[in-house]
């Protein structure tokens, strides 16, 4: 495959394991089989909640599901067979550092399903622990050369630049101040360091942007040295509607920039709701599919 992707690209994120299982549930330790399949079935919902916003007029061919095969084993085969962009993740859940979920069978889990792409979450500051760089690096040049030489999934990197100690010290601890001043330098920079390193994303994760600016930036760090064809997607981060459709309406002004992934702004109030028994399980999946609706209407709006 050339390296790459630039078709519109709407995915509705819900690989969340970890922070399903203790913040949605509040489960702690190992799951039984009941409660595994509770989950499951809060991942449906979700999943409903795509296809009733294509059912409603959304595009199909550029909507896609980003889930989990613990969870979501059946969905990735069924939105294969419906013919949605599938997504599934190779990272263990809530783990600062990254690492294989299925260890060194990792390849046989990404052919046991075929997704579109395979997805990673990676935490890098170039400034953080060396070593620790080192050892991500390497884990992940390894996946890059499967999925380039062997595998039938492209590559889909959602980087996160978590601010060093002394950082935020260097800001009085403003969070606000990081993400404008020095986060947007710092994901140019662990860009840079990740390709330099052999590792070579069809398309990248971001954590949104406030400036057209430093949008411009990303894209031209994630297409330099002849990746012309390699696409940004915007994250959600757990944000508010506000601030989200801000950071696509950002984005989408920017060639280079293909869509997004907004996950919890979407579904997670409609969930809670759910669970809590104030909304009945078709409201839940209206929601979900409204919400969805509405990011691309924003994200599609802008770009036009």
């Amino acid at each position: 495959m050339v390296r790459g992707y630039g078709q519109p690209l709407y995915i509705l994120p819900f690989d969340h394991r970890g922070s399903f299982e203790t913040k949605m549930f509040g489960w702690t330790g190992a799951l039984d089989a009941a409660q595994t399949a509770q989950i499951a079935a809060a991942k449906q919902v979700i999943y409903d909640g795509l296809k009733a916003a294509v059912a409603a007029g959304a595009d199909k061919a550029s909507a896609g599901v980003l889930v989990d095969e613990q969870f979501g084993a059946a969905i990735l085969r069924d939105a294969t067979a419906q013919g949605f962009v599938t997504a599934c993740p190779a990272e263990k859940s809530g783990q600062d550092e990254f690492d294989f979920e299925y260890g060194d069978d990792f390849a046989a889990h990404i052919e046991a399903f075929r997704p579109t792409f395979c997805k990673v979450l990676v935490r890098y500051n170039p400034d953080g622990d060396a070593a620790l760089n080192r050892r991500q690096a390497a884990r992940l040049a390894r996946l890059s050369d499967y999925l380039r030489d062997a595998g039938r999934s492209r590559f889909m990197f959602e980087l996160l630049v978590p601010p060093e100690p002394s950082q935020l010290a260097a800001l009085s601890g403003d969070r606000q101040a990081y993400d404008l001043a020095l986060r947007p330098q710092l994901m140019v920079r662990a860009m840079h360091a990740l390709q330099d390193d052999g590792i070579e994303p069809d398309v990248w994760k971001i954590e949104g942007l406030d400036r057209t600016e430093d949008c411009e930036r990303i894209v031209a760090a994630a297409r330099r040295g002849g990746r012309g064809n390699v696409g940004c997607i915007v994250l959600g981060r757990g944000e508010d509607d506000r601030h989200v459709h801000q950071w696509l309406a950002t984005a989408a002004r920017v060639p280079g920039f293909i869509g997004f992934a907004v996950g919890r702004t979407d579904f997670w109030e409609p969930l809670v709701a759910l669970r809590a028994a104030t909304i009945p399980r078709d409201a839940a999946v209206a929601e979900i599919a409204r919400r969805y609706r509405s990011f691309v209407d924003v994200f599609a709006d802008a770009r036009r």
